[in-house]
């Protein structure tokens, strides 16, 4: 839209004519613009809405500048026509012409509604003026408007198809509301949804973000923060679903693993409780530990995720076998470490019987294996170790005594620790 010069002093028929063709020109882009305006598809939208909040207020303001819009380019149009008219009277104009000529398109002469007064007067180019600030609000607030309703509904309705595609599939696999912290989530996403769906229709407004330092009509962008953050928790929903599948497709073949674990954790602890049998009855004046049995309770919960795949009930088999897992491994974890602790003894019975058969080896490749001294503290060493109840104590110290008397006989230093213990003995 246009802008005319100040006003001068009286015009000849020259800047008459320039005047009025510039003005002419002003004339056809401003009733280009407003018709623009009026056929923009925000404000159609706008005119039949049911508009709430920031939107109406706005919307009602706006109306009201495009009702004295039509107004001003009303009078516009008026002005432009009396001054052709004048200008047609005659080829070469009268100064009285000229003087009334300036005066229409220079002087305030233009009347139009006043804002809360009968009428008010301006210049052409005051009147343009007025005619760009009441078009840029009025556009800048359409464009806004339309730009929300282009960009947001149809956003929130894709989201929704995906929601409710969503919902069914949680609703297969068990997760449902009251049941699922996924499904409470689908509940609450499907509303918060709704309510924004029915609030960008009625307020667009309040979802536009004006650009900063920008005067241009329709600056800016859809908000769409409520709208990112409910497609994040749908997303997250939806990568919880899909664990969910993932039992469903592997909760067999986890159950069969589970059963093997818990059952080669059974089979270690009966063969810790068969040992600890053995080394009682073998092993003298040792404290062996006792083997507990089997924990109930991985058993009953065994069979709870059995009984939970039965009925499809994918949620609330999901967490369960992912804590039975880690219980099953503790459990044959403990039952290995109760097998080591209960042949403990016996493992130190067979370390001495290995190094008293290993020194008599040694004795006899030196030429020794006679020696009546030898031969006694071996022979004192090995029924201590093969007969049962053995004392390991005891035991360990005769093989040191054999040990220390085979080095003495061989010529070899025997000064360890073990060594000396045999001598104080």
């Amino acid at each position: 839209m246009g802008v005319t010069d100040p006003a001068g002093p009286v015009m000849d028929r020259d800047e008459v004519d320039r005047a009025l063709a510039r003005l002419g020109q002003e004339h056809e882009a401003i009733e280009t613009s407003l018709l623009a305006l009026q056929d923009h598809a925000g404000r159609r939208l706008l005119e039949g809405a049911d508009l709430t909040g920031v939107t109406k207020e706005r919307w009602a303001a706006a109306e009201a500048s495009i009702t004295l819009l039509w107004a001003y380019f009303d009078a516009y149009t008026a002005t432009l026509r009396s001054a052709r008219e004048i200008r047609a009277r005659r080829r070469w104009s009268s100064r009285e012409d000229l003087m009334e000529l300036t005066g229409l398109l220079r002087g305030d002469t233009v009347t139009v509604p006043g804002n809360g007064k009968l009428s008010e007067q301006f210049s052409l180019g005051t009147l343009v003026d007025r005619m760009n600030e009441l078009y840029a609000s009025s556009l800048d607030m359409v464009v806004a408007a339309d730009a929300v309703w282009s960009a947001l509904p149809a956003r929130i309705d894709l989201l929704a198809a995906e929601l409710q595609r969503t919902r069914t599939l949680a609703h297969s696999v068990g997760v449902r509301p009251g049941e699922h912290p996924a499904g409470d989530d689908l509940e609450r996403i499907t509303r918060t949804l709704t309510r924004l769906r029915e609030d960008v229709v009625s307020d667009p407004l309040a979802f536009w973000v004006p650009a900063e330092g920008s005067s241009a009509p329709g600056g800016g962008r859809p908000d769409t923060t409520v709208y990112d953050r409910e497609a994040r928790a749908l997303e997250d929903v939806r990568r919880e679903i899909d664990a969910v599948l993932t039992v469903r497709q592997d909760a067999e073949a986890r159950l069969i693993r589970l059963r093997d674990v818990l059952s080669r954790a059974d089979r270690t602890l009966a063969e810790a409780r068969t040992a600890r049998g053995e080394v009682l009855a073998k092993i003298a004046a040792t404290e062996v530990p006792v083997v507990s049995g089997p924990p109930t309770v991985l058993q009953e919960q065994l069979a709870m995720a059995a009984e939970y795949r039965r009925q499809a009930q994918w949620h609330r088999l999901s967490p369960l076998l992912e804590s039975l897992e880690q219980k099953a491994e503790d459990e044959l974890l403990r039952a290995r470490e109760s097998l080591t602790a209960v042949t403990a003894p016996l493992a130190v019975r067979a370390e001495l019987r290995g190094r008293l058969d290993a020194y008599k080896a040694k004795v006899a490749r030196h030429g020794l294996a006679e020696d009546p001294l030898l031969v006694e503290r071996y022979d004192a060493a090995r029924r201590m170790l093969w007969s049962a109840p053995c004392d390991l104590r005891v035991a360990e110290q005769a093989v040191l005594r054999y040990q220390h008397a085979a080095a003495e006989q061989l010529g070899a230093p025997y000064g360890g620790p073990q060594d000396r213990r045999s001598e104080s003995s």
